[in-house]
């Protein structure tokens, strides 16, 4: 009998809600969203803290009421509250199904916390919050620190402020691709800022696309009104989906021409790429296709 192959999980949108607001997070699950991020950090005030990280470890213990994949992001595992933050988790039942690591500037804070979730017998992966100068200066060795970590998480708002540069997409295009790049070397996700203006839906359309065609296979949300828009940006039409299968098709033969154009393992990754962003068991394994 041959194994079952499953479709790889698409993880496009990832919406931001305050730990201290439990009654949005079933709607940021009706919202379309592929991640919903508890946030311990910037979205709760420093009076907050405990009860915040009280309501989102209740939350994390039990089952979502709809199928979602769950983040918590901790405060910056520096200070007192992100290591109050990271012992409580260690000593809960609760589980996300990833953890978010704020401010990340080096290496070795990657490894502490993987060592220290290691010796509490917690197996979470971990996504690295990029948003500091030091934080990109560091980019490649964090994104190689532990086989914990999963993703990449580019944060516009407080690199901008880092740089003393605008909160906009050419003042920060260098550091997107570096970190599109680390990502890239260390086989891992690239995950976008959200995009901060929440009545301009032209310009968060621009911007997603902009990402998708750096590198980018998701993006952050502030609101769930922005959910749809980035599904849509981040999910390949039906008609790339079919291109994607004919060239991986064509490429299993060794040579092959798809539209007028000759198929080389270039284009077959691309192909995967897109596949994987569909959903699409192919990407998996192109032999069942």
């Amino acid at each position: 009998m041959s194994a079952v192959v499953t479709a790889p999980v698409p993880r496009r949108s990832w919406l931001f809600t305050p730990a201290t607001r439990p009654e949005r997070f079933a709607r940021a699950a009706e919202s379309g969203a592929d991640v919903l991020i508890i946030d311990l950090e910037d979205a709760v005030a420093p009076a907050d803290k405990a009860a915040a990280r009280r309501l989102a470890l209740e939350a994390l213990a039990t089952a979502p009421a709809r199928p979602i994949q769950r983040a918590l992001r901790v405060n910056a595992p520096v200070t007192l509250d992100g290591l109050e933050d990271l012992l409580a988790l260690a000593r809960s039942p609760a589980r996300p199904d990833l953890l978010i690591l704020p401010k990340t500037e080096s290496a070795e804070t990657v490894r502490w916390i993987d060592a220290l979730l290691s010796g509490a017998g917690c197996p979470l992966p971990l996504v690295a919050l990029i948003e500091s100068a030091r934080g990109v200066a560091a980019v490649e060795a964090i994104a190689q620190a532990s086989p914990r970590l999963t993703a990449l998480f580019f944060g516009a708002a407080d690199l901008s402020a880092d740089l003393g540069c605008a909160t906009a997409w050419e003042p920060l295009l260098a550091a997107r691709s570096r970190l599109v790049n680390a990502a890239a070397l260390a086989g891992i996700e690239a995950v976008d800022s959200p995009f901060f203006a929440l009545n301009d839906a032209e310009g968060l359309a621009r911007e997603t696309q902009a990402a998708l065609a750096l590198g980018f296979g998701a993006k952050a949300a502030i609101h769930p009104g922005q959910v749809a828009a980035i599904n849509a940006a981040l999910t390949p039409t039906a008609e790339a989906v079919a291109q994607a299968r004919r060239i991986l098709v064509e490429s299993a033969k060794g040579v092959g021409v798809v539209d007028g154009r000759m198929i080389d393992e270039a284009m077959a990754r691309k192909a995967r790429r897109i596949l994987a962003r569909a959903g699409d068991a192919a990407a998996a394994d192109p032999g069942k296709i």
